[in-house]
């Protein structure tokens, strides 16, 4: 049987071509049509990127005119459409996340926005409540429990004020995330949507997206001192961000730190670029089949580039939001 053949622009195949996946001639590239697949999700996931930040920048003259959908705009940063799958971590394919191991895990598998949270707290010994927030129901997401968490965050706080200090004005707050305080509710980790859209960070703060929230010049600093591939992975990095694109810039960052990992087993691809515990929960996954034991076993062996890569990301100096999405 024959296999139909789409020519597209050649631009718009370069994955493909680099794979030699696929015939170039005339500027066109054949793709079979087992191939095509890839070219339209990659079109779509653009397309839809670009229109939320259409949708955003009307966020507030929509909200303000119709108040029969106002509510359901207001509320929909806080809606995460993906089930929960990251309150379960039963089906986990790495170790337990420990107070005692998350240092290496957040140099092999951490997307960007959490390794800064991670960063920001070793240095300054605190994060502010956003930043709390988002890391710490990262965490939970990630698998670590509430007890190694407490321990985790009064370890780090405990350096600049006691441990009464600490119980009295930031424990609660971790209980609460894991539904032992309060109405007991248990709390989601965030999204990249509502990362990207919610509340921006100020001077001091280190949550957010970094792709969304730092200005081109600061994201190639980090980029450039973490080293995130090479100088070609850094440029295209930064042309996502330029074009508004953020997720598929975090994905990209993912494919360049993770070569090959839609060919290796247990490695679940699914979420990466749309949820910062996706990006963890495939990237711990992979650096644990690779190593062909345990992702801690893996960070481990690598404790000298783990040094360079931290002291690295500590020298960046974090900056003041390009502006915040609301």
């Amino acid at each position: 049987t024959s296999t139909p053949y789409y020519a597209i622009p050649f631009v718009e195949a370069l994955d493909l071509i680099a794979s030699r996946s696929c015939f170039v001639k005339g500027g066109l590239a054949y793709v079979p049509l087992s191939k095509v697949v890839s070219i339209l999700s990659s079109k779509f996931r653009m397309a839809l990127s670009k229109s939320l930040v259409l949708a955003s920048q009307a966020f507030g003259q929509v909200a303000e005119e119709s108040q029969r959908i106002a509510p359901l705009l207001k509320n929909m940063n806080s809606q995460y459409t993906g089930g929960n799958r990251f309150t379960d971590q039963t089906d986990q394919n790495f170790d337990e996340l420990k107070a005692s191991n998350i240092d290496q895990y957040a140099t092999t598998s951490m997307p960007l926005c959490m390794s800064q949270l991670h960063t920001g707290l070793k240095r300054d010994h605190k994060l502010k409540h956003w930043g709390r927030l988002q890391y710490g129901l990262f965490l939970k997401g990630a698998g670590m429990s509430m007890e190694e968490s407490l321990l985790f965050f009064q370890g780090e706080f405990s350096k600049i004020m006691s441990s009464e200090q600490f119980h009295k004005n930031y424990s609660y707050n971790i209980r609460h995330m894991y539904g032992k305080e309060g109405k007991r509710a248990s709390y989601t980790p965030y999204n990249c949507t509502k990362i990207i859209m919610g509340q921006g960070p100020q001077s001091g703060d280190h949550h957010g997206c970094p792709y969304r929230h730092y200005d081109e010049t600061h994201l190639g600093s980090l980029l450039s001192k973490m080293n995130i591939g090479t100088n070609a992975d850094q440029k295209a990095i930064l042309a996502l961000k330029k074009s508004k694109n953020y997720q598929l810039a975090c994905a990209k960052h993912f494919e360049v730190m993770h070569p090959q990992a839609a060919t290796v087993p247990d490695v679940k691809l699914d979420g990466v670029g749309n949820h910062p515990n996706a990006w963890f929960a495939a990237s711990a996954a992979y650096h644990k089949t690779k190593s062909g034991g345990s992702a801690e076993t893996t960070a481990t062996t690598t404790a000298s580039a783990t040094d360079k890569i931290m002291n690295a990301a500590a020298k960046v100096t974090p900056i003041k939001a390009e502006g915040t999405l609301h």
